[in-house]
């Protein structure tokens, strides 16, 4: 399949600057692939679908505040660092994406301040990785929770892009699920931010059971696809780790015949990262880059939920990979027709 195939019309009022007021109140719409049927419901409503036996699996993966706002040395031009991954924690080294990058280069000096101008933390420029990828060393001598606990002041949640507004309160909450454990991402999980505490345990008393994995979700899940031919499309690899307990869930699930979800293309891309031969989930840690597209059979869920994608992102392709790409571009069709509310703060979709 081309890249070309996945395009779609998407009025821009379409993409959610907010989260709907309460978590579990965001449409749902439940598509059913042995039917092609159909149904807009609200996201509450997705108790109805599971029952005792069936696991939901989830990515735990925590938001950390990845944006900082620093200036250059001498110039004191403002500099927006974006801290992708920490790849030393002893030499305090860090992947970052800086903007305007033109102006950074190796040996140069920024400084971080905080809201009253008092200087917090300064980092030097140690190499270019790509044309916006730098390494920065932060040059901090005290112990590595106090330069962590400065580094959460300075930093702010990275809110996507195509969300055209400033950071507020409520973001601090709403952008990070309410089982966020493993610090690490710098995207949230997007479509477990509907699944409120008490959705969890009306599904728990149905004897629904939950099984956490952590796929550190990043800026790749955001980057463009830049070829038409998809076998050619190189994912940016992401650290993920399954245990044995939730292999041991899962796999009594598969054999018992009882429904997987995955909730989210992220959980998805990780269950699909580490199949054994006899099809069962097997516990890893590592680092991932599968990108999955049409045609692709799928081991291990027989269900997911997701939010609602942009054209031509890899997420959009995996779901058409899952759910079939003539039922999930009609599935596309209605949810610009019915206003469905699209990307991080929008509706779900339940695919069954």
């Amino acid at each position: 399949m081309k890249l070309s195939q996945f395009n779609f019309d998407l009025p821009q009022e379409l993409i959610a600057q907010y989260p709907v007021e309460n978590r579990d109140e965001s449409r749902l719409m439940v598509v059913h692939r042995d039917s092609g049927k159909i149904e807009h419901r609200q996201f509450r409503d997705i108790i109805e679908y599971f029952d005792d036996g069936d696991v939901f699996i989830m990515n735990n993966t925590k938001v950390f505040p990845a944006r900082l706002y620093g200036q250059k040395e001498k110039t004191g031009a403002k500099i927006e660092v974006f801290l992708l991954r920490e790849l030393n924690e002893e030499q305090k080294l860090w992947d970052v994406l800086v903007d305007p990058a033109r102006k950074i280069r190796v040996g140069n000096k920024l400084y971080f301040n905080d809201e009253d101008g008092v200087e917090l933390l300064v980092a030097e420029v140690v190499d270019n990785t790509t044309s916006r990828g730098r390494t920065i060393r932060f040059l901090y001598d005290g112990p590595n929770e106090e330069f962590r606990a400065q580094l959460y002041k300075l930093g702010q949640t990275p809110l996507p892009k195509y969300i055209k507004r400033d950071l507020e309160d409520l973001d601090t909450e709403r952008y990070q699920t309410i089982y966020a454990k493993e610090v690490g991402a710098v995207a949230a999980p997007t479509a477990g931010l509907h699944m409120s505490h008490e959705v969890m345990k009306r599904l728990e008393l149905k004897g629904v059971e939950f099984a956490e994995l952590t796929l550190h979700v990043g800026l790749g899940t955001f980057r463009n696809i830049e070829v038409e031919d998809l076998s050619k499309h190189k994912m940016d690899a992401e650290y993920f780790k399954i245990s044995e307990k939730v292999c041991d869930t899962v796999n009594n699930a598969i054999e018992k015949g009882n429904r997987r979800c995955a909730l989210g293309t992220t959980s998805m891309r990780s269950i699909e990262s580490s199949v054994s031969a006899q099809n069962l989930l097997k516990p890893a840690e590592g680092w991932t880059n599968r990108f999955i597209y049409p045609p692709y059979d799928f081991s291990i869920a027989n269900c997911m939920i997701t939010n609602f994608h942009l054209p031509k992102s890899s997420l959009v392709i995996m779901i058409c990979a899952f759910g079939g790409y003539d039922l999930m571009m009609e599935a596309y069709r209605q949810a610009v027709e019915q206003k469905y509310r699209f990307y991080s703060y929008g509706d779900a979709m339940l695919i069954l």
